[in-house]
């Protein structure tokens, strides 16, 4: 029985209650005669241990059993005859006891917030618009290239996207440091795996050529000790080899799949390719500009029980993550409160996109999963199998369906908001993440 309900703070709650001892000692008795039906113990057939052996055994179980159902019968009514949505577990206390035969405690525990959907009519938002041509094709192509390319020796000073092999040894105040000296390194010009005052020393050195000079590391070096710290090199390149880019040929299709070499082909599935994905990354956009703007008008505390729950579950995920890359999880700690942040904004989300899904009655329909499901399949060999795949794991179409979910609210918010499109540039748009 409930006695009363008081607020601890904007989202917590506490309740006082009681249960009635003798509907315990009852419940007790039940418990242990089905026990006795089914306990084995030496010396006696099963079903056949006398009851004073099973309550001297078993009655300090069945009445934690016992009181524990009572407890949960009793917070269930409470909360229900309160309407109140509770979110995490709450938490049991024994309580004075002032009234015979009764047993009281209290539940303290968090509610949902009380969501109100904002209006977003006069809100604004950007859609990033990019039209797929003939340019774009033809970078893509080009960047294929540039996985493939090969190098050939060079008698020339050595440029930007040149290949060298060189030796090197570094030195700070005479003495040589860690990581300063190696011999037959191979590096790509231009590529990022130098320090750019490095780099413009050994550009237009050719092979054969030796060369010393000063460097200072940055501030923010990553090796500490030589952070901000100015040391002496000397290079000496061994060899010089330029860049050659293969051929848009029969070759060079059929490398990338074409088997009948026809370049137009592969131009035509570069195209098709493309435009999945740039249509992937403009709805990315677009989602990332919608989720901001339904945080940025919807404020409300939200449970510390969910936000702990989310921070555990992306600390699980980070620690699966290091795993998968052969690391020592155990040498590493991770720590949930590392993402507390980040759990606040994923669980007030998700609240909100629950409320205005709910509201608008925005659910996933099946016809919706379908299409997601073949649109992501048809970047496979085989389209059909990867369908099968999706639809032999319901976990996985929940996934999808979670996508479809969020895709509805996106398209309803920008039917709702007030959108401009923005073009985007192609290399801006494919180089984020």
């Amino acid at each position: 029985m409930a006695q009363n309900t008081s607020p601890v703070n904007t989202l917590e709650r506490k309740i006082n209650m009681s249960v009635v001892a003798a509907d315990v000692e009852k419940n007790v008795a039940v418990r242990l005669a089905r026990m006795a039906r089914t306990v084995k113990m030496p010396g006696f057939r099963p079903g056949k241990v006398p009851m004073k052996i099973v309550e001297q055994q078993y009655s300090a179980q069945a009445r934690s059993e016992a009181f524990t159902e009572a407890v949960q019968q009793a917070f269930g009514a409470a909360v229900r005859e309160q309407n109140l949505r509770v979110a995490g577990f709450p938490k049991i206390e024994p309580a004075e006891s002032t009234e015979p035969g009764k047993v009281f405690f209290s539940a303290t525990f968090e509610v949902y917030p009380e969501i109100v959907a904002a209006d977003l009519s006069g809100k604004t938002l950007e859609r990033s618009v990019l039209a797929v041509g003939d340019a774009e094709v033809e970078k893509t192509l080009e960047v294929l290239r540039k996985q493939r390319v090969s190098y050939v020796a060079a008698d020339k000073a050595a440029a930007k996207d040149d290949r060298i092999v060189m030796d090197f040894r570094g030195t700070r105040e005479g003495e040589a440091f860690d990581g300063g000296t190696a011999e037959d390194f191979p590096v790509v010009l231009g590529a990022g795996a130098l320090l750019p005052e490095f780099e413009t020393n050994v550009e237009g050195l050719k092979a054969g050529d030796s060369k010393t000079f000063s460097l200072t590391f940055p501030e923010d070096y990553q090796a500490k000790d030589l952070a901000g710290t100015t040391v002496q090199f000397e290079v000496k390149i061994k060899s010089v080899e330029a860049p050659v880019l293969p051929d848009l040929s029969a070759d060079f299709a059929k490398s990338l799949g074409v088997p009948s070499g026809d370049v137009e082909q592969l131009k035509a599935d570069v195209k098709s390719n493309l435009e999945r994905e740039v249509k992937k990354r403009l709805q990315a956009r677009v989602k990332n500009e919608v989720m901001n703007l339904l945080l940025e008008t919807h404020e409300f505390d939200v449970p510390s029980a969910l936000v702990e729950q989310e921070s555990q579950r992306m600390a699980e995920e980070a620690r699966a993550n290091l795993a998968s890359r052969g690391m020592n999880v155990k040498d590493i700690p991770v720590e949930p409160a590392w993402f507390a942040d980040q759990a606040v904004r994923r669980v007030r989300l998700g609240l909100v996109v629950a409320e205005i899904v709910k509201k608008n009655e925005l659910y996933a329909k099946p016809e919706q999963i379908r299409a997601v499901v073949e649109e992501q399949a048809q970047s496979y060999e085989d389209p059909a199998d990867v369908v099968r795949w999706y639809y032999s794991d319901t976990q996985r179409l929940a996934q999808v369906e979670a996508l479809v979910v969020e895709d509805n609210v996106v398209d309803w918010v920008l039917g709702v908001a007030q959108v401009s499109d923005k073009a985007v540039e192609f290399d801006d748009l494919m180089a984020t993440n």
